[in-house]
């Protein structure tokens, strides 16, 4: 093999088909998209359009709900958070916080913090703040000899049940007074 012998493999460069070059060429005329209607011309074809008929998008049930009132909570297990102190990825003095934990790789997300859940068991005395911990967890890290401080909440919703605020006296006399003259 010398130089001005090295070329490439057959069928390694291989030219685009120029369409629309005569009839001989086998893809003149309508260049190889048969003919009229919109499949036809360049830049329209409507995806997802099946000639009038239902698309499949739109008859295929639909699932789920996303809540834009909903919290996001990054959850964190007890067990886990005694695994990163005794792997040397969390320091078990000072306060453990959002910032501490998603730096050790902890947690990811939460925009509206962290709550803290008991599976697992937690030896280490440690302060947490989290956003919300269930009842169970708070005690599991009092039980270590640990403290948890809850930072921030979630929005206090009124139960169901509770009654709304009664109108005033003059609103009530006003309403009346309205009916009375529609009466008249």
């Amino acid at each position: 093999m010398k130089l001005n012998e090295l070329r490439d493999n057959d069928g390694a460069r291989k030219l685009r088909t120029r369409v629309g070059r005569g009839i001989g060429s086998g893809k003149g005329k309508t260049a190889g998209r048969g003919q009229k209607g919109q499949k036809s011309r360049s830049g329209v074809s409507i995806n997802g359009f099946e000639g009038g008929q239902m698309p499949l998008h739109m008859r295929i049930p639909k699932r789920g709900f996303n809540n834009p009132f909903g919290t996001d909570y990054a959850e964190v297990n007890l067990g886990m958070i005694q695994k990163f102190i005794d792997a040397k990825k969390l320091a078990n003095k000072g306060t453990l916080d959002q910032a501490a934990l998603n730096a050790a790789g902890l947690t990811r997300g939460g925009k509206d913090g962290v709550r803290l859940l008991a599976k697992g068991e937690i030896k280490a005395k440690i302060t947490i703040a989290v956003a919300g911990a269930s009842k169970a967890a708070i005690e599991a890290v009092e039980k270590a000899g640990g403290k948890v401080e809850i930072v921030a909440g979630p929005a206090v919703h009124r139960p169901k049940n509770e009654k709304k605020a009664v109108a005033s006296k003059p609103a009530k006399e006003k309403k009346a007074a309205n009916r009375a003259k529609k009466e008249d």
